[in-house]
């Protein structure tokens, strides 16, 4: 496994701070060190957070060596518990880190996947949205007669035709084409993960919108063990406080150029169908019917240029 051992700042709390404290731009402003909060044996080495992500899965993840949104998210977590921290790229198989003890929390972990670890209250939104450019754009229907641009292969592009039909779809090699799709009129709407679309469009320079899901809202969560309870505790904690103290949202808007409010956000028809439909069975899962999200991470792949390489279409 590539690993990553960094003294890392949480950049967003250093801006917020500064700006709470009305720094001029010629004056540096370190944070104030605090005292860790964990020990061991809830993390395995002293004085410092490993966490674990899939170095491959950009933009959430991306290369140890770069920056991202989960990187961000890891080092404002780091510093809000007092640690250092530490990268280390897991792969697609977080749990296994977990287990082995070669991190002490693994983060982009989807809320609707199965593990056998704890999972943290979620710190970034995730769920297949409908975006459009246009501010009078409506929810579509399937007798509208939409066209909606998604990448092949992908979760987004499946839960299109499952919606809407197959003449709905706007097929394209990457997000940075099924944008362009939208900006050329070629299609109405683009179809993709709420974060990764939000972010495609944000670099790409498009002036797109969310304007409804198209999944039941779900989230990226922190993972560890179950045994850990310790560690439960103060992740929950940090992760409440980040979120409560705008920490989160600065780091959404300078990734995405606007914080995600899910729970704000209109369902189209097809998953407040799924909601219903979950809310007869029995448990917290859903069916696994034809609605069922599919239960995969970056189903984007690179939005920059990989044509849904990490893509799963999941069986109906």
């Amino acid at each position: 496994m590539k690993r990553m051992k960094a003294l890392v700042c949480c950049a967003a709390a250093a801006c917020l701070a500064m700006v709470l404290a009305g720094c001029s731009s010629q004056q540096s402003y370190t944070p104030p060190e605090k005292s860790a909060t964990v020990s061991s044996p809830a993390i395995g080495k002293s004085g410092t957070l490993r966490v674990g992500v899939n170095a491959g899965s950009p933009p959430l993840a991306g290369s140890p060596s770069s920056s991202s949104k989960i990187v961000d998210v890891a080092a404002a977590l780091a510093d809000q518990l007092g640690l250092k921290l530490e990268i280390v790229d897991v792969g697609t198989d977080p749990e296994a880190a977990l287990k082995e003890g070669k991190v002490d929390v693994a983060m982009g972990i989807g809320s609707e996947i199965e593990v056998s670890f704890w999972r943290s209250p979620a710190y970034l939104p995730k769920g297949v949205a409908l975006f459009s450019t246009s501010a009078n754009a409506t929810v579509p229907t399937k007798a509208s007669s939409p066209k909606i641009a998604a990448q092949v292969s992908s979760t987004s592009s499946w839960q299109v035709t499952n919606e809407f039909g197959q003449d709905a779809l706007v097929s394209e090699n990457d997000l940075k084409s099924a944008f362009a799709a939208l900006a050329d009129g070629s299609a109405q709407y683009v179809a993709a993960d709420a974060v990764i679309g939000m972010y495609a469009a944000h670099s790409g320079g498009y002036d797109a919108q969310i304007v409804a899901l198209m999944q039941q809202p779900g989230g990226y969560c922190v993972g560890m063990l179950e045994a850990n309870t310790e560690l439960q505790a103060a992740v929950k904690y940090a992760l409440a406080a980040l979120t409560d103290g705008g920490i989160v949202s600065v780091i959404e808007k300078k990734w995405l150029g606007t914080d995600i409010d899910a729970s704000s956000l209109p369902l189209t028809t097809g998953a407040s169908s799924a909601k219903t439909d979950e809310s007869k069975t029995s448990g917290d899962e859903s069916d696994g019917g034809e609605n069922a999200p599919a239960a995969e991470g970056d189903e984007e792949g690179n939005v920059e240029s990989n044509a849904g390489r990490n893509a799963v279409r999941p069986t109906a």
